[in-house]
């Protein structure tokens, strides 16, 4: 059993920068595909970020891509999303997620390992 718990969420202005993180609590962390997805109210839970559990080969969501940056610390089993200029639209409860492919896809139905969500709501 994979137990995932996200932190650093909160409020941050329009233009502004936040970093979440995402502890695994388990010594195998580096044999997950590691992602990040995102749902906003009312709305279905949508691909953000991606990371491959090797090579650190790193996806994106067209909405975000140039803005936002997952990484991964195997040594400290944490996954990271650094979110810069931030939009309204990015406002929503981002979920971590881990899948035991090797590769992130875009699909949640991919991934077996859910995190309960930390919120970033992004208003001036």
């Amino acid at each position: 059993q994979v137990q995932l718990v996200e932190s650093g969420g909160g409020l941050v202005q329009p233009g502004g920068s936040l970093t979440l993180s995402c502890a695994a609590s388990v010594s195998t962390f580096g044999t997950f595909a590691m992602a990040w997805f995102r749902q906003a109210l009312g709305k279905e839970r949508d691909f953000v970020a991606g990371i491959s559990r090797t090579l650190g080969t790193t996806f994106y969501a067209d909405s975000v891509e140039g803005r936002f940056t997952i990484s991964r610390d195997n040594a400290k089993n944490t996954v990271y999303l650094q979110m810069n200029t931030v939009k309204p639209e990015d406002t929503a409860l981002y979920y971590c997620a881990a899948s035991a492919q090797a590769v992130p896809t875009g699909t949640r139905y991919a991934y077996t390992y859910w995190g309960q969500g930390t919120q970033v709501t992004v208003s001036s």
